[in-house]
Formats: structure tokens, sequence, C-alpha cells
């Protein structure tokens, strides 16, 4: 006690002053509260939007005898009745290499890039490419580039190439919502993400981006979105039909197509674009 610290009192004289008996300084608690925190903390991290009441439903079902004055006092003293703003959680994802396609519309890899204007104004770019054949199917340009904007792109791309059987991603809040996971489920497309930090998993369209950026978006300053919108369809269209790739033995995206006798609706994208030409510049 701290009166018999501070002053050097006897034992009996310390609890004289204060009106307490001896017996409250030689008490020593046999109290465990251990099972009751491994519970809390195993709720919590499992269920953390759940409030005490829910918590402790959970707990008594699970077969624990403990009342709710007890469990309310070892949630407090954990300090789980502060609101707590909870992370949104990602499912596991599943490590999947890369295998070589086949032929295309098999496998589409789909990823974002940001740059910026001379002003400072920030914009987006969507890139789709196809896995097979190393193929820029889409670049889309502008400031904002919803998961519904998102869609729009792919259904353009797919009115004149086809869908694809799957499409590889990382984890942009974007490609994780509800609205577009549904719309991959009504069209049978099975969506494959990598797994959160390792964008060597999707290691096609990042070595595409590289290309894109150093050729386009490092190598310009733009005043305008449609100077860059001009810009990234002249290199989609360079890109597809004359930039030999080594992967390909040194063949263009749409000639390793026709080698492989791809039929002819796979080729005849050079009119699609995803990029929106000014009235007048």
């Amino acid at each position: 006690m701290e009166i018999k610290k501070t002053h050097h009192y006897s034992v009996n004289r310390a609890c004289k002053l204060i009106e307490a008996p001896r017996s409250i300084y030689y008490y020593q608690s046999v109290r465990n509260d251990a099972p009751v925190v491994d519970a809390l903390q195993a709720h919590v991290a499992k269920h953390p939007t759940h409030g005490f009441p829910k918590t402790f439903a959970y707990i008594r079902r699970s077969g624990n005898a403990w009342n709710h004055k007890r469990v309310h006092r070892v949630y407090k003293d954990l300090l789980l009745n502060i609101r707590r703003k909870g992370k949104r959680r990602l499912p596991a994802r599943v490590k999947e290499p890369i295998e070589q396609q086949n032929t295309f519309n098999q496998c589409w890899s789909i990823d974002f890039m940001q740059d910026s204007l001379f002003n400072g104004r920030k914009f987006r770019t969507f890139n789709v490419l196809d896995d097979f054949n190393r193929e820029a199917l889409a670049i889309e340009v502008d400031t904002s580039l919803p998961s519904s904007r998102v869609i729009r792109t792919l259904e353009q791309v797919i009115s004149e190439r086809g869908k694809p059987k799957e499409i590889r991603m990382d984890n942009g809040p974007e490609f994780i919502s509800k609205e577009f996971e549904l719309w991959c489920q009504e069209n049978q497309i099975k969506l494959k993400y990598i797994q959160p930090g390792r964008p060597m998993q999707n290691g096609l369209i990042e070595r595409f981006n590289g290309t894109y950026r150093k050729d386009v978006l490092d190598a310009y300053l733009f005043d305008e979105l449609w100077q860059v919108r001009d810009l990234t369809d002249e290199f989609r269209q360079e890109y597809n039909n004359e930039r030999p790739h080594e992967s390909l033995n040194d063949l263009t995206p749409r000639e390793w197509l026709l080698k492989c006798g791809q039929p002819s609706h796979a080729q005849a994208s050079p009119a699609l674009t995803t990029v929106q030409q000014p009235n007048n510049k």
C-alpha cells in the first residue's frame, strides 16, 4: 500500500489511518480471466463489427457460463468498447502461375495506371491485355474510372473480339466491387485475383505497363486529356501491328494470331479503341 511505502508505517498503522482491515493488504486475487480474454479476442478477430450484446450471445452459445458482468468487465479492460474502424478484408488469395495460353480469349490481364497533366490534374488509364498474343485490347483514359466504366470498356472489347474465359487482376477497389463480380458471374468469366503486394503474379500486363509508361506517359507533357488519348491510340496500334515481341518469336501480336490460325474476327480489331476523339483540337 502507498502509505506504508511513503511514510514507512507499519501495516497495522497504515490500515488504521484509512480505516481498512489488514486483510486488504494481504489479499491476493485468485481470479483468472485468461479464458474470457481468449474467447473475446477470438470472437472480435473474426467479427470485428459485433458489439458487446452480440459478442456475449456468441460466447454463451459456445458453452461458456460466465455472467454478463464478468464478460463486460473484461470487455472494457481490453478496450473493446471503444468504437473501431474496421478494415475491409480480402478473402484468401491463392498464388496461380502465369501459364502459356493456347488460344486467344483464354485469359486477359487488366490493370490501372496513373499519371498527371502538366497542370497537376491526375488521370488514370485502364489497360486490357490478351495473355495469348500480348495484344493491347484497350486503353481507357479518363480522370475517373469506376467499376461501371471498367465494365463498359470490357463490354466494348467483348463485342468486337468475344469474351474471355478468365481475367487476371489485382485487388483494386474497382475489381473487388460487387458490381464487377456480379457482371463476371453473369458472363461466366472466372476471376483470378493475385495476392496482395505481389504484382509479379500479373507480370504480363506489368511488362506492358512499363512499355506504355516509357513510350507515352513519361515521354510527353500533356495539357489536355485528348492529347493523352490520341498518343495512346497511336501507341496501341503500333504496339499491336508493328512492334515485334521476343516472346512471340519477333512477331507482332496480330502476326502471331495469323500464324496460329486464329479466326478472322479475332484479328479485326484495328478500329477498336476505347479512347475518345475530341471534336476539335
